[in-house]
């Protein structure tokens, strides 16, 4: 009876996003989320939803969403870009979505930052 309830468990996550792997956003492990003003209890109809705005009242990185809530990664993407969508999370810029510059600025400031020490 426990294997059954560990491939339950298992299979769950993949129930709250009806068998979808794949998000509509592009999101990497170290995107960062936060819950957007729009993000209120009455607007929220799903537990998962809940549990996320709670986890991402200060920004997290996909990776830390999907680990706090112990599913993997690809569900995490697809629950944290449903809510995207909804207009309850808000998705940050990362270093990828700009320019290689801004990628090179923020090199030589983590070495500025480190010789430093």
């Amino acid at each position: 009876m426990e294997a059954d309830e560990e491939q339950a468990a298992y299979i769950r996550p993949y129930a709250w996003t009806g068998g979808r792997t794949r998000s509509n956003r592009a999101l990497e492990l170290e995107t960062l989320v936060s819950v957007s003003e729009m993000c209120r209890p009455e607007r929220l109809r799903r537990t998962e939803h809940h549990t996320i705005a709670e986890i991402c009242k200060h920004p997290r990185s996909l990776a830390e969403v999907g680990a706090l809530l112990a599913v993997p990664l690809g569900v995490a993407k697809v629950l944290v870009s449903d809510m995207a969508d909804l207009g309850l999370i808000t998705v940050h810029e990362t270093v990828s979505d700009s320019s290689s510059s801004s990628h090179f600025l923020l090199m030589e400031r983590v070495l500025s930052g480190l010789r430093r020490l």
